[in-house]
């Protein structure tokens, strides 16, 4: 290698960057344009609860079953639906809106080997999202409540955005239920005898943020409860 080829690598990467500076102000706008879009089909819905869960479970599936169940009872309510529109426990919960005559709201990914969005979401609350992180405003500003079901990375993620989110006081502390006792108590006891501790890393108050349950008529009661003490916190969750 030529003595000053080490030199020369810096120059040629800040002339990719350079090139890229038009590109970044294009994603910039993409970005923008995404967010109020998103603001501007979601500011008039009313009180919603996202639901979380995996894309994979099958409509013969008793966590698919109770996930519909539960959306059909917030509905009666007098809450919303938002979900991540696509198969699954998403689907469940939009169906059990939709057929309960409820907002059925869906916030779409562009995934390249994932199926479009379900036949369950209001024609106009269906909304396509590019990005992650702007999907997850979407979802975190205009719920009142989380309930999560079993899912994959995609829901671990989503799960711990929220509760990040209360314990550091970003947004005002709403109700998040865990739904399914078998698939969540194991990560609750990692969390009591690893993070808590063993490490330290959270605190005993931080466990009352996300109850358990198998019980769809304790969802709903753990959420009405929250807001019969406050109905004032049923509003978008923070300013951006």
């Amino acid at each position: 290698m030529p003595e000053n080829s080490e030199k020369a690598l810096p120059l040629r990467n800040m002339k990719k960057w350079s090139r890229l500076k038009g590109e970044n102000a294009w994603t910039m706008f993409k970005v923008i344009a995404e967010l109020v879009d998103g603001f501007e089909s979601l500011n008039a819905i009313g009180p919603c609860i996202s639901i979380f869960g995996s894309a994979r479970t099958k409509p013969d599936h008793p966590q698919y079953i109770l996930a519909t169940e539960i959306a059909a009872k917030l509905t009666e309510a007098g809450f919303g639906i938002i979900t991540g529109g696509g198969p699954g426990i998403m689907e469940a919960a939009n169906k059990g809106a939709s057929l309960n005559g409820g907002v059925s709201v869906g916030l779409n990914i562009d995934l390249p080997l994932e199926q479009g969005h379900n036949e369950y979401i209001d024609d106009n609350r269906n909304l396509t999202h590019r990005y992650f992180f702007v999907r997850k405003v979407m979802f975190v500003k205009y719920a009142q409540a989380f309930v999560v079901l079993p899912g994959g990375f995609g829901t671990m993620d989503e799960l711990f955005e929220v509760l990040t989110l209360i314990q550091t006081k970003k947004i005002t502390q709403v109700p998040v239920i865990l739904v399914g006792s078998r698939f969540w108590n194991g990560l609750r006891e990692w969390i009591v005898e690893t993070m808590l501790r063993k490490a330290g890393n959270i605190s005993e108050d931080d466990l009352e943020l996300f109850p358990i349950t198998d019980d769809p008529d304790e969802v709903v009661r753990h959420i009405t409860e929250f807001y019969e003490k406050d109905v004032e916190k049923l509003q978008p969750n923070y300013e951006l």
